[in-house]
């Protein structure tokens, strides 16, 4: 049986940024201590994104977190800076991660 071209497109482009971001994660070391569920190290992102859900200046206050690190928002573990994350990459991370429900 032959599938519809279409839906087969919808599909692909709806998971596309969610595995790309995820990708992105992975290659800047992100998931060594986060995962999209549950607490490792750090908290989980969608426990990340819950706190900051509506919150019109966490983008651009989490995304200099991730590039500079920070401490006490979590917990007594601080997060390290991770200067490997460009601006833009960062912004990208974030905005995946406040998306997750």
């Amino acid at each position: 049986m032959k599938l519809p071209l279409l839906p087969m497109l919808v599909c692909a482009l709806v998971s596309a940024p969610a595995l790309a971001d995820t990708a992105l994660a992975q290659k800047k070391n992100c998931m060594a201590c986060h995962t999209v569920e549950k607490k490792v190290v750090g908290p989980a992102y969608k426990d990340v994104a819950k706190k900051y859900a509506g919150q019109d200046a966490a983008t651009a206050m989490l995304a200099d977190k991730v590039i500079k690190g920070g401490k006490g928002a979590w917990g007594v573990i601080p997060m390290p800076a991770n200067p490997q994350v460009s601006p833009a990459e960062a912004q990208t991370l974030v905005k995946w991660i406040l998306s997750l429900k």
